[in-house]
């Protein structure tokens, strides 16, 4: 029953993530979500995705907004055999994701300001929790099989509970850098990334109950009681064995006297023993599963052997019995509703520089380099039933480094096209250990495999001068482990598809909307349970998004 109480250990792993890596969104546009290929913008979204790229914007203020509306499953089918049901849906929902730029471009300068969900962003609702919440409890039913041994009224067949868990994470980046253009080629930027960072968490395990000769009852109480009845039996095995083993001692001196070999007759007739004393020993003899054909013949060292060790027997049942009372209250307190309410908050900073190459005036080349973001959380806890999140414990939550390279090429004046490639140095962070095996006590490392990769390629069709479509496709997968998946936290390699459209409502106003779908790869991960041994469990995701937004520019 103590692996029941790791179960809030999930909480700190909850990562709510879109578009891009384990931990960073990259779905940082409208435009990005039509095309999904960006980082070879020089449109007002190159303030995330190619900075060094805004010195090709017109000389004067420039302004955008957008939000996202996105939608989430997380589905986990485990295998694990004690589970009522293995089927368990997370949804996530992010009714608003807003991102906001500002560029002032003066000559050959450009200063810029970004401001959006660097990562998270949205939260997650399991409503009745997850595997990991639940096989400890499954246990609870093999662990007191031993129950019916005693007594076959207690037989346990079945348990239910009340599982829940939402949590939410958002790291807000508030980006500031500055654009130099070089010359009529090069360009390059420096900048910073301010993250501010939140997660919340929230969850319960309540009203478990166990089954009994079909029946169910609340656990606390059901064990409470059956502990008092066990410990009552406990006694009057204590009883027992003390009666038994008093028998054996009063016997003692005849047996030294040189009457061990006088059956309980023998001894009635010489007179050593009264008709109701035999009448006694013989009714004892009988309650303990003798037969009275075998106790005529037994002489009296084996009838105190008998007893002797009826003793012993009933000495030890007490021990056991007492011993199992002692587990049912543990037990019992252990299954008593659970409460877990936190909050993590921090900050990092993120340096980044960037460059663009422009050698025709069709072609551009883009470079981005973000560097790690070292990054520790502090909690703030109002319920920990658990003593899981001390308040004031910091943890660690590094942000990988990024690598963003991208081309755009502009054929003809009614097609443009994007290439993009986004590499996240997932190795150089740590990810702490698997929380599958902490709840059996053993220490499992989240591994990396190889460092993540994205590749867009997107293609905008300019109908008009005033209205574009476009359509794009990004394929990514973050190199995790096995080692690193479990049910809470999983990445899966993935495929996207966007379309949507530009529509330049004047010189100065342009509206942007697209949609994406991301189909996700479902990963089947074999587990090694301590007391059941391996099994597997299914872990998939699929993902919605509507984007849409407005830039505005003073010329």
């Amino acid at each position: 029953m103590k692996k029941l109480t790791l179960f809030a250990a999930l909480f700190m792993l909850i990562q709510v993530t879109f578009a891009g890596g384990i931990l960073t969104n990259t779905n940082q546009s409208a435009q990005f979500i039509r095309m999904m290929s960006r980082n070879a913008s020089t449109d007002i979204d190159a303030v995330y995705f190619n900075p060094a790229g805004l010195i090709k914007l017109e000389d004067g203020w420039h302004f955008a907004f957008y939000s996202q509306t996105i939608f989430q499953d997380k589905t986990v089918d485990s295998k694990f055999p004690l589970l009522n049901d293995g089927h368990y849906v997370g949804e996530v929902t992010v009714p608003v994701f807003p991102t906001a730029y500002a560029v002032y471009k003066k000559e050959n300068w450009a200063f810029s300001l970004g401001f959006g969900p660097n990562a998270g962003g949205g939260s997650a609702d399991f409503d009745r929790g997850l595997p990991s919440f639940e096989i400890p409890i499954t246990k609870v039913v093999p662990g007191l099989a031993a129950l019916s041994q005693i007594d076959p009224t207690l037989d346990v067949t079945g348990y239910n509970a009340d599982l829940s868990f939402n949590g939410s994470s958002v790291f807000w980046g508030i980006q500031l850098g500055a654009t130099y253009k070089i010359n009529d080629i090069l360009s390059v930027y420096g900048g910073v990334r301010y993250m501010p960072s939140k997660n919340t968490y929230e969850g319960a395990i309540k009203n478990i109950q166990l089954q009994v000769a079909g029946q169910y009852f609340a656990a606390p109480a059901w064990l409470s009681g059956t502990a008092s009845t066990v410990s009552d039996l406990a006694t009057l095995a204590g009883a027992a064995a003390a009666q038994l083993g008093g028998t054996a001692s009063n016997l003692q001196p005849l047996v030294d006297g040189g009457a061990g070999s006088y059956t309980l007759a023998q001894l009635e007739e010489a007179q050593y023993i009264d008709a109701t004393t035999r009448a006694q020993l013989e009714g004892g003899l009988l309650s303990l599963g003798v037969a009275q054909g075998q106790i005529d013949q037994m002489p009296l060292s084996t009838v105190q052997g008998t007893y002797s060790t009826a003793a012993d027997t009933y000495s030890g049942q007490a021990t056991t019995l007492n011993n199992t009372a002692t587990t049912l209250n543990g037990t019992a307190e252990q299954l008593g509703d659970k409460e877990v309410k936190t909050e993590q908050t921090g900050a990092g900073f993120t340096p980044m520089l960037g460059l663009h190459i422009s050698p025709t005036e069709n072609l551009d080349i883009a470079v981005k380099y973000e560097m790690k973001t070292i990054l520790k959380l502090t909690n703030d806890t109002e319920v920990d039933d658990l003593g899981l999140f001390p308040d004031g414990d910091e943890t660690r939550n590094d942000v990988p480094a990024i690598l963003g390279i991208g081309i755009g090429y502009k054929p003809v004046n009614w097609l443009e096209a994007q290439f993009s490639y986004t590499g996240y140095f997932n190795k150089g962070v740590d990810w702490g250990y698997n929380t599958r095996y902490l709840a059996g006590g053993t220490m499992v490392k989240r591994e990396i495999d190889k460092n993540g990769y994205e590749l867009g390629l997107g293609l905008q069709f300019n109908l008009s001068e005033k209205f574009a479509v476009s359509v794009g496709g990004l394929v990514g997968d973050m190199g995790v482990a096995d080692s690193y998946q479990s049910d809470f936290s999983y990445s899966n390699p993935s495929s996207t598809i966007g379309f949507g459209f530009m529509w330049k409502i004047t010189d100065k106003l342009v509206f942007d909307a697209g949609f994406s779908d991301t189909f996700y790869k479902d990963q089947t991960i074999s587990f090694t349970d301590v007391d059941l041994g391996s099994y597997e469990e299914t872990l998939g995701k699929t993902t919605v998004n509507f984007a849409a937004g407005l830039s505005y520019s003073i010329f």
